[in-house]
């Protein structure tokens, strides 16, 4: 019975992990202005000599909760099951990606490509192209920045495991995902525009600044929910079965 529980926990953590991952990928193809959104000014901070207001893609709606299920799966079973996640997220981003291209390059039906609206006729083959063809400089950036806050948050977290014990859990979850996400808002804007498209170093360091403040407070705001899913899985495992698993992931 504790083998089950312990198995399905595995599953379905891993699984919202990578479900999460992927689709924060393809949404974030689009950008949006959370002041707008939140019916705010934008606030236009002017920032290495560049007015930069919040708008960010849709992807960091769904990051921090990856970051979060990083922090939950490092709990219960340690670096090992992080990076075997992580490693699958990171493969089957890849081969969505190349389904995805696959999928573009493929001859139309002559009937699919324009459709009338009421804002006027739409060509679904460019659309299509525009919304899934993202360019191969931004999907090399979200890897690597993915892969390297993952292996950050990991380490992070089991440092300050090491030195402040099974409490604080707010301290190692948080100051881990803190620590990851900066990390990757600078590595991913880095590689996709600053390598990829060649924009100045000053404008890609503004808007990661930008996104990371983002970031950073969205990650002190969930705080409680890691809480809350911390005590759920505890309820769920019992707290026998659920401190021998911390003690291994800790030992791990």
């Amino acid at each position: 019975m504790k083998e089950n529980k312990r198995t399905i926990l595995f599953l379905v953590l891993g699984s919202f992990f990578i479900a999460n991952a992927i689709i924060a990928e393809f949404i974030g193809v689009k950008i949006f202005s959370l002041e707008k959104t939140l019916g705010l000014d934008q606030v236009n901070w002017m920032i290495f000599g560049n007015s930069l207001s919040f708008n960010m893609t849709v992807g960091v709606i769904l990051w921090p909760i990856v970051f979060i299920m990083t922090d939950i799966i490092n709990e219960y079973f340690g670096q090992s099951g992080v990076k075997l996640f992580s490693y699958i997220a990171a493969g089957l981003v890849a081969y969505a990606f190349i389904a995805i291209y696959l999928g573009i390059g493929l001859k139309p039906a002559d009937f699919w490509i324009e459709k009338q609206t009421a804002t006027g006729t739409i060509n679904m083959q460019s659309a299509y192209s525009q919304i899934f063809g993202q360019g191969m400089w931004i999907i090399v950036g979200s890897l690597v920045a993915f892969l390297f806050g993952q292996v950050i948050d990991v380490w992070v977290f089991h440092y300050v495991k090491k030195k402040t014990g099974e409490k604080n859990l707010w301290l190692r979850a948080t100051g881990s995902t803190l620590v990851s996400q900066l990390i990757d808002s600078f590595v991913v804007l880095f590689i996709a525009f600053y390598i990829g498209a060649g924009w100045d170093m000053k404008l890609v360091l503004g808007i990661s600044l930008v996104n990371y403040i983002y970031k950073f407070t969205v990650a002190l705001l969930l705080t409680p929910v890691l809480y809350g899913v911390h005590s759920i899985i505890d309820s769920y495992l019992g707290k026998e079965l659920a401190e021998s698993m911390m003690r291994e992931a800790h030992e791990g």
